[in-house]
């Protein structure tokens, strides 16, 4: 993966936290992390190429509004949703605010570096 590209992770659970952005940076990709919706709108820089991974459950405003006040910035980066569980009316709402991926924890293997990569992929190759 391009060492350019960076993933911005939310999750308000330090443990999640860490153990994805050690995984992450065990394939070599770089993280910043943010533990809520406020963190990440008032310190994130959106301006370098970056892939969102957002958990659903937040303090203040749960993934999917989160991803629509992004939208409302121009904030454009593919983004993949992490959730504990869904429902076919969460996934149908995330799709809709324009996550690229959903996934339910515990993440399996490689899937989020899967997803991650193929969300960074087809935002290359639309844009």
């Amino acid at each position: 993966m391009d060492q350019s590209i960076a993933v911005l992770l939310i999750d308000d659970d330090a443990a999640v936290r860490g153990s994805l952005q050690f995984a992450l940076e065990q394939e070599g990709i770089a993280v910043r992390v943010y533990a809520d919706a406020a963190e990440l709108l008032s310190a994130a820089d959106f301006s370098a190429p970056a892939c969102l991974v957002i958990d659903y459950v937040l303090p203040g405003m749960d993934g999917i509004a989160l991803m629509g006040t992004l939208r409302s910035r121009a904030v454009n980066l593919p983004a993949i949703l992490i959730a504990g569980r869904t429902t076919p009316e969460m996934r149908d709402r995330a799709l809709d605010a324009g996550f690229a991926d959903i996934l339910e924890k515990p993440l399996q293997d490689s899937a989020l570096v899967d997803a991650i990569r193929t969300a960074l992929a087809v935002s290359s190759a639309a844009g």
